[in-house]
């Protein structure tokens, strides 16, 4: 049974890789980095549901299948399409957002890099629906990098995702995707959370291809003093 599971995630993962490739056109721009076997946490902007996929799809294929996707278990787990789709294909990382459940993500995680594995993360911690190019990340990317400062994270930009699978649609558009692979960062010795999360967010910024037109940065604003 175990190995038909197997072989059956396995023929599953190559035809959603297909059709990935066949919808979008997506390429990867190794721009930072390069794709050799190296233990790594990608982390990425996002706003559709399609983000995930496109990453795993273009990494070679020593690459993914060492990588894990770290997701939230109500969405995999709603029916048993996705409950074969995200365990088996994907392997990911499940997460609990239950306020209920008194899940541990960051041990999960901490197990998953310990085992060898490499991970693709989303810090914003959910879909980024406004027009700032990202919004705040959570702590989770941090806590990684101070639990295991040998591993490389590496910003991942997702570009034209939004515009091929908007909010709410079902049948994908069939645009040109780019995935931007910067240069690595780590957390550096006595950097404060929010210094690392502020860099972080930054650098994955940098990686979008509008990114000289704008001067975005997510550095908080001051506030304006008040009138007298």
């Amino acid at each position: 049974m175990k190995t038909l599971r197997y072989f059956a995630a396995r023929l599953t993962g190559h035809v959603l890789r297909l059709f990935v490739r066949f919808l979008t056109a997506v390429r990867a721009d190794w721009r930072g980095i390069e794709p050799v076997p190296r233990q790594r946490v990608y982390f990425a902007n996002h706003v559709s549901n399609g983000d995930m996929p496109m990453i795993w799809s273009v990494l070679p294929p020593a690459l993914r299948r060492t990588v894990r996707p770290v997701a939230a278990a109500d969405y995999w787990l709603a029916n048993p399409v996705r409950a074969f789709v995200g365990p088996e294909v994907f392997n990911c990382v499940l997460i609990d957002r239950r306020p209920e459940v008194n899940d541990k993500p960051m041990d999960k995680i901490i197990e998953a890099l310990d085992d060898g594995a490499s991970l693709i993360i989303f810090p914003e911690g959910g879909r980024n629906m406004t027009e700032d190019p990202l919004i705040p990340f959570k702590a989770g990317l941090y806590n990684m990098g101070l639990a295991r400062p040998e591993v490389d994270l590496v910003p991942t930009w997702i570009a034209n995702l939004n515009s091929i699978m908007p909010k709410g649609e079902v049948i994908p558009l069939p645009l040109i995707c780019t995935v931007t692979f910067g240069a690595p960062i780590h957390v550096e010795e006595g950097e404060s959370k929010d210094d690392f999360l502020v860099r972080a967010a930054n650098a994955l910024a940098a990686l979008r291809p509008d990114a000289h037109k704008s001067d975005w940065s997510a550095t908080p604003k001051p506030k304006p003093e008040p009138a007298e």
